[in-house]
């Protein structure tokens, strides 16, 4: 081979492991999903898609559950007969469609007036909590449970419910339906009187149990003890039993057709309502294609028209750690905008949910009230939707790092320490977005690749040995470990480490719940001078303001949510932030370029200096994206472009 090929053929190797870096996983039509929901009967397939066209709604969403209603978990074929003709409505449209069906949750209509229901039938298959009753429910327990209705919860370790079950799994991937919309598969931990059940204890699981630990979960544990082993073994096995679920939906789905998705709706998210629950998101995108997050951080209903500016910072923590988990894959945004507040706008509740999510990098479903089908505006869907359209490479394609702080989310330690835990990562993430610094969100599954200068241990009490030897190595490096509250590092005293005992995380989270507004970040600002890096970019704003910067299509990218003058429940409009500044460190000499929340492109002017650029950005009202490129980037020839990264329009 000739010198010049070889280099040839090895750049085009480097260039392609830099792309590839960010992701374990190519992107497909669930990264760039603009999501709208609807209910599905024998002949609403064409209504359906010609409504989802008419809001540029991209991946749309039907209700038909097949497993989770009695009688079609018994008798599917109606069903699936719609599954079937939406699918192909959809497809002739150049959409997607995905199906919804419940995890382990059944209900019979009319329970009262039928012999057949599951729990009068098959009363061994039903979850339990440790004095036996079984989760059994009735209207009023949820919303969705109509009077006269049974609800019952199914235990995973039910095989007979299982095998069946799957069989529908298999049946409704045949439909070439694109993919499978798993809601509530969970432990029956979140009505009321179950919240501290940690079920289930019926026999099946506690058997499982048994052959797997060797322990008696109704005798040998004490419920709800998190310094007891065995209760830490009993939340670690009702954990990795939803995940198996899960996968064992995804393998079967896709054994008869292999490019469906999976794709879990899971309401818990960062803090202990995972273990509750038993649905982590950390232990569960390994085994899917993407995860609807029903995440719902905020004060009172959980409505975007009700949320304080803590509230919002907060969910932007949460939104940047699924991310981060996510490796990759698409996360969506189940939330809710607006349910009759006449005090504020529903169209700003719904422009300030899609704005704080498509500036984290995910996808917003757009839903009124708790309902998931609908809109509370459909205008106002269809602006939000094409603008994400016209820009859908800006905030989709994958964020590597440039060089950032590294914040630590250790699985383990929110397992058996949620609320210390929590408090110390939320409050330090929260800063260094006000303080308008890279950071990197970082887990056991991503530490190996971390080449940021500084990795902070947000009072993280859980460590493996091979976490402690990643850390030796990290230290010896000369790199710059800041240790926060606990310290289980089992590391010496070095230049390279600096420890907090006092956190400065969950100190600066108790000031921001006091006085949100009042709160400044430079009160941490010992931690904060612990902080070293190599940026190569500054911003200068208010921290009002919540930055994330990544590098884009090889772009350096500042992604800006502003959360000024927001109050829950009376002013949905933002303070208008003006003067914001972004200097970049430059070799060489390129462009800039603004992108404000549901508006155009606009180029920028430098300040130029011997080695930098500064430049003043437009007044932000909503939210806005910055970004960088030189000539070279701007000149990249069409045979170089990122296109194959995604194919958002089908293929037909």
């Amino acid at each position: 081979m000739k010198r010049d090929s070889r280099l040839a053929v090895l750049f085009l190797m480097l260039f392609a492991s830099l792309l590839a870096a960010p992701n374990s996983s190519e992107q497909n039509w669930t990264n760039y999903a603009r999501i709208g929901a609807y209910g599905l009967g024998k002949s609403d397939t064409d209504q359906i898609v010609r409504n989802a066209r008419e809001s540029n709604v991209f991946g749309i969403e039907v209700d038909n559950d097949i497993p989770g209603r009695y009688e079609s978990f018994l008798h599917p074929e109606e069903k699936l007969k719609a599954i079937r003709a939406v699918a192909e409505k959809a497809h002739q449209a150049g959409n997607y469609a995905f199906v919804y069906i419940a995890g382990t949750e059944c209900i019979t209509a009319n329970a009262e007036k039928t012999p057949h229901t599951l729990a009068k039938e098959h009363p061994d298959w039903l979850q339990r909590n440790i004095s036996g009753e079984p989760a059994i429910f009735g209207g009023g327990s949820a919303f969705w449970i109509a009077q006269g209705d049974e609800d019952v919860w199914v235990s995973p370790y039910a095989m007979e419910w299982r095998k069946i079950y799957m069989e529908r799994v298999r049946q409704i991937a045949a439909t070439e339906i694109d993919g499978i919309y798993v809601d509530i598969p969970y432990w029956m931990t979140h009505f009321d009187g179950w919240e501290n059940a940690w079920a289930s204890f019926d026999d099946s699981t506690v058997a499982a149990f048994k052959k797997q630990t060797g322990l008696d979960a109704k005798n040998g544990l004490k419920l709800g003890d998190f310094s007891d082993p065995n209760f830490r073994k009993w939340v670690a096995f009702r954990i990795q039993t939803i995940t198996d679920f899960l996968q064992e939906i995804d393998k079967n789905a896709k054994s008869v057709n292999p490019v469906i998705k999976t794709i879990p709706e899971i309401y818990p998210g960062i803090e202990q309502e995972a273990i509750r629950v038993g649905a982590d998101v950390y232990s569960l995108y390994p085994v899917v294609d993407a995860i609807a997050h029903e995440y719902e951080f905020g004060s009172g209903d959980h409505m975007a028209s009700s949320r304080t500016p803590f509230d919002w910072f907060a969910y932007q923590v949460g939104m940047h750690s699924f991310r981060a988990f996510a490796q990759g894959k698409a996360t969506w945004i189940l939330n809710y905008s607006w349910d009759g507040d006449k005090k504020v706008d529903r169209r700003e509740a719904m422009m300030n949910l899609a704005m704080s999510q498509v500036m984290a990098g995910t996808n917003f479903w757009d839903a009124p009230g708790h309902s998931m089908a609908g809109s509370n505006d459909l205008p106002t869907r269809k602006k939000i939707f094409t603008w994400i359209q016209a820009h859908e490479k800006t905030f989709y394609l994958p964020r590597a790092p440039i060089h950032p702080v590294g914040v630590y989310f250790s699985p383990e330690t929110r397992d058996y320490y949620a609320d210390e835990f929590i408090r110390s990562y939320r409050g330090i993430l929260i800063l260094l977005m006000q303080k308008h610094l890279e950071f990197q969100v970082v887990t056991p599954r991503t530490l190996a690749n971390f080449r940021g200068e500084t990795l902070i241990l947000p009072n993280v009490q859980v460590l493996n040995e091979g976490e402690r030897t990643w850390l030796q190595k990290y230290v010896a490096a000369g790199k710059n470990l800041v240790i926060t509250g606990a310290d289980v590092t089992q590391l010496g005293a070095s230049p390279s480490t600096v420890r907090f005992p006092n956190c400065p995380g969950k100190a600066y989270t108790t000031m921001l719940e006091k006085d949100f507004e009042h709160a400044v970040p430079d009160s941490q600002d010992a931690f904060l001078k612990s902080l070293k890096g190599q940026s190569v970019i500054s911003v200068a704003a208010s921290p009002s303001l919540a930055t994330s910067i990544a590098l884009v299509d090889g772009k350096t990218q500042v992604f800006f949510a502003n959360f000024a003058g927001l109050r829950g429940g009376a002013n949905p409009v933002q303070t208008l932030q003006t003067g914001v500044q972004v200097t970049i460190s430059a070799d060489s000499k390129g462009k800039a370029f603004f992108l404000p929340f549901l508006g155009d492109v606009q180029e920028l002017k430098a300040v130029e200096a011997e080695d930098s650029m500064t430049f003043t950005l437009p007044a932000i009202s909503k939210g806005a994206v910055f970004w960088y490129e030189t000539a070279a980037q701007r000149q990249r020839m069409p045979g170089e472009s990122l296109k194959w990264l995604h194919k958002p329009t089908r293929q037909i």
